[in-house]
């Protein structure tokens, strides 16, 4: 994905969970790459037929999120690219701030990202939607014990009941774990 235009979305949707329209309402100027964090006080959605930046979908979803080093990266390489094509469109560009945009510098459709996102999933062989990133993201971080009110936080789920009743699953492993330490516990009783 480094040679993807937006191969650093894709990133920064697995890493962190962040939302299809977060991630082309991120500016920035909200991205601060050399202390390795990012915030979100925005999203990018198609209102009365316009594209709009609207206040995230909660009060918890404008969020600090640190960012991991592979986010650091890919963001160095997606601004380098985005430098790139403002150098190659001269004049034409579009100063909008925007971290993904369109090759001029516009907006980007948030539901561009899902059909963009269509011929990289087929070519992986992976029958997921782009929202299956976030999914992943949560519940990979629950999997790894990270508590639930710290994976809220980055994701910027409202509740903790979101976090846990939407996105929580127990896999055959760790059912199969979880009632082996049962059955040590009641044998050793």
């Amino acid at each position: 994905m480094d040679d993807d235009r937006l191969g650093a979305a894709y990133v920064l949707a697995l890493y962190l969970g962040l939302r299809r329209g977060e991630l082309p309402g991120l500016h920035w100027a909200d991205v601060d790459l050399g202390n390795g964090s990012l915030e979100i006080l925005a999203a990018l959605q198609r209102v009365d037929g316009a594209l709009v930046l609207t206040a995230p979908k909660t009060r918890r979803s404008e969020r600090p999120v640190p960012l991991p080093r592979v986010c650091v990266d890919a963001l160095r390489r997606d601004r380098a690219r985005q430098d790139a094509e403002r150098a190659d469109v001269g004049e034409r560009w579009r100063d909008t701030g925007l971290v993904f945009t369109t090759r001029l510098g516009t907006a980007i459709e948030p539901r561009n990202l899902n059909r963009h996102f269509y011929p990289i999933r087929e070519w992986l062989g992976l029958n997921v939607r782009f929202h299956d990133l976030r999914h992943t993201c949560v519940t990979l971080l629950l999997g790894l014990g990270i508590p639930p009110h710290i994976v809220r936080d980055t994701v910027g789920h409202n509740a903790r009941d979101v976090t846990m009743n939407i996105y929580a699953h127990a896999d055959m492993a760790e059912k199969r774990a979880a009632l082996d330490r049962l059955g040590s516990l009641l044998a050793d009783e």
